[in-house]
């Protein structure tokens, strides 16, 4: 099966580095033309330089700063306005870890503008050129903890359940449109946020970052890490006319570490 996504558009949060650059780079060797939005801009650069154009695409970059609404606000709703979005990654950094002893109403005030706020605002921005267009594909990157709660990550349970419900409800209005919401709910990959997590555990747990990252990797089945690219795949089949009768959907890519059914 040969993924076409040329002359389609996608702006790609958190396309910097880790999961949102491994997408992008996937989307765009399928042909899809990428706005790469980080708060970064040299990151942004480098990630940019590594963008397929051999189908004359000329990809771009947004530098925002997803924890300072205003601001984000701003310039989303700027590039919104000019541009017709066909692909939306919805790909925000993971608030700060923690157990619901450590977290006060303010640290979940943070994680629910950073993880609902954000997304939803420009999610509704691009649905609406998407439906007028009738084709559209909105692609969330949450976390298993929708399904099984993490103890250290309180307000990544929270809040991202409070999405994904969030999208459900999109996804059935706006299916006769054309248009599907689809999320991925991430397992262990290999990238900085894992390997911060997992310093985080070992530090609290007393033990070496080598025995934490051995404790992870062993309750996964498939007994590794997950490779960024794997994630792309995923995401640019998820964008294409092949994924069209399916929406609404929370796909766990985990290497078999989801326990419930």
């Amino acid at each position: 099966m040969k993924i076409d996504l040329k002359n389609k558009k996608a702006l790609v949060g958190g396309g910097s580095d880790g999961l949102g650059k491994a997408s992008a780079i996937a989307l765009s060797r399928c042909g899809a033309e990428v706005t790469l939005v980080s708060h970064n801009e040299n990151k942004l650069k480098n990630a940019l330089s590594l963008l397929d154009i051999s189908h004359g695409q000329k990809h771009k970059y947004l530098v925002v700063d997803y924890n300072d609404f205003p601001s984000y606000q701003k310039i989303i709703s700027s590039f919104l306005e000019k541009e017709s979005i066909d692909i939306l990654i919805n790909n925000t950094q993971g608030p700060p870890a923690g157990n619901i002893s450590e977290k006060n109403i303010e640290d979940y005030q943070a994680a629910f503008d950073l993880l609902f706020k954000v997304n939803c605002y420009h999610s509704l921005l691009a649905v609406k050129k998407m439906k007028n267009n009738g084709w559209g594909r909105i692609i969330n990157f949450s976390s298993l903890a929708v399904k099984e709660p993490m103890e250290n990550l309180v307000l990544s349970n929270t809040i991202r359940s409070a999405w994904q419900s969030w999208c459900k409800s999109l996804a059935e209005y706006y299916a006769p449109f054309g248009i599907t919401v689809n999320t991925i709910l991430t397992g262990l990959f290999d990238t900085e946020r894992i390997k911060n997590l997992t310093e985080t555990q070992a530090q609290q747990q007393g033990i070496s970052f080598e025995k934490a990252l051995e404790n992870r990797v062993s309750a996964i089945p498939i007994q590794r890490l997950g490779n960024p690219k794997e994630y792309g795949n995923l995401v640019a089949f998820l964008a294409s006319n092949e994924a069209s009768y399916l929406t609404g959907t929370s796909i766990p890519l985990d290497g078999g570490a989801t326990k419930g059914i």
